[in-house]
């Protein structure tokens, strides 16, 4: 069955690894494009106008450390202690959801079972080093909020594995991690100065990490979270099948 420790079988929307997939399927017809116009001005959309903030940085695959991808979360907040990210691939028009990541608080994270606890990674490396930015806000700005989300969790899910050249969300989910300052959790270079380019961002040692030295770092980072660090081992999905669970006879 699939995991997703595993390509999936071919199938016609594979694309080509490392280029940007492109779905199968036809022009959008104008009769959708009436009805999408029409929604718009009728509908609230009340959930999606939630989210505030625009955040680039990089995930993991915690089955293999060594497929990174750059990510985007657009964030919205049920409060201040959680908050939930849909993550798409860019922020382009044509942008693929490809995830999704909840964030909570140290605190939230502190009262969660081990066994859950060992599905989410810590946020302190990835902030402290300049990986994780607001794009286009002035450090100035967002400094609060970075010291803030140093001390979260994160549980990141990928539904779209677009770094593979799938051209559609093949396969199971695979569970992300954030990057990490030991090997071979490390943000590959090649991934960081392509952001940095294209945002004018400076996350080197004179720019984002400079700025954010003298951060509050957490008192302690819970070992259950970034298992791999201690552990050595990551987390793959498998689908088996299971008995249905019957409540009433079927016909």
């Amino acid at each position: 069955m699939s995991s997703s420790d595993q390509n999936p079988g071919a199938t016609p929307a594979a694309g080509t690894a490392g280029a940007e997939p492109a779905p199968p399927g036809g022009p959008t017809a104008v009769s959708s494009q009436v009805l999408d116009m029409g929604a718009q001005m009728v509908q609230a959309l009340k959930p999606v106008r939630q989210m505030k903030l625009h955040a680039c940085s990089f995930a993991l695959y915690a089955h293999d450390l060594h497929r990174q991808m750059e990510v985007h979360h657009f964030v919205s907040r049920l409060n201040q202690d959680v908050l939930q990210c849909a993550v798409y691939d860019s922020d382009k028009p044509s942008a693929r959801l490809i995830g999704v990541e909840y964030i909570v608080s140290d605190t939230i994270f502190e009262g969660l079972p081990p066994e859950e606890q060992r599905l989410w990674h810590s946020h302190a490396y990835e902030v402290k080093a300049g990986l994780w930015t607001a794009v286009g806000v002035p450090e100035a700005l967002q400094s609060m909020e970075m010291a803030s989300l140093a001390k979260t969790y994160g549980k990141f899910w990928c539904t779209w594995q677009v770094d593979r050249g799938d051209a559609l969300p093949l396969g199971v989910p695979a569970l992300m991690v954030s990057p990490q300052a030991a090997e071979p959790g490390r943000a590959r270079g090649d991934l960081v100065r392509r952001r940095d380019e294209r945002y004018r961002v400076d996350s080197s040692a004179g720019g984002l990490k400079a700025a954010r030295v003298e951060m509050d770092e957490p008192e302690w980072i819970n070992p259950n979270a970034d298992y791999w660090r201690v552990h050595g081992k990551g987390f793959a999905v498998d689908v088996v099948p299971a008995d249905m669970k019957r409540h009433a006879p079927f016909p």
